[in-house]
């Protein structure tokens, strides 16, 4: 196995895919040969001996999707350098504290903490009133959330910038 990273998402409305092609375009930009790739089209790891894995969190749930993935690569992936992200929280401050510190639903958090990761971390999200359903506003609006795009590109750069000193000292 070479030494590149594949950085898989699980998106409902792009946002997790956008953040997902920013690690992609920062690890590239230091070196790092990445590939950026939907968890619906990503069946084999076998290649990759580093893997982030995000998915969008909405009402306190991952992506079916990024679920089956990790259930299905489970034993595979505790064999390689993971990290996993989230997305989801709306609104100002600290992601991890807007979800009042539960950054990955129970059944999710089980499997990460098997394949124990190098990091794990949960970004802020973009909600888009315009393309939300209505019963996605009336939670959105019960959570305390509010529209909008809440990302910080910063932090996502500087985690990515992060894994790409870790595979890099790992060479």
């Amino acid at each position: 196995m070479e030494n590149k990273i594949l950085v898989a998402y699980a998106s409902k409305y792009g946002s997790t895919k956008e953040i997902a092609e920013k690690i992609g375009e920062v690890l590239k930009q230091v070196g790092v040969a990445a590939v950026v790739a939907d968890l619906k089209s990503a069946r084999d790891i076998t290649p990759y001996q580093n893997i982030v894995i995000g998915s969008a969190m909405y009402m306190g749930q991952w992506r079916k999707e990024a679920v089956n993935f990790l259930k299905n690569n489970e034993a595979a992936l505790s064999q390689r350098k993971v990290w996993v992200f989230g997305t989801g929280p709306s609104g100002k401050g600290d992601p991890a504290q807007l979800l009042k510190g539960v950054t990955m639903p129970a059944k999710v958090k089980e499997i990460v903490d098997r394949i124990k990761p190098q990091d794990s971390t949960v970004f802020h999200g973009n909600l888009d009133a315009a393309r939300m359903s209505g019963f996605e506003k009336w939670i959105v609006k019960r959570v305390g959330g509010g529209a909008g795009d809440f990302r910080d590109w910063q932090m996502i750069t500087d985690w990515a910038n992060k894994i790409a000193g870790a595979i890099k000292k790992a060479g």
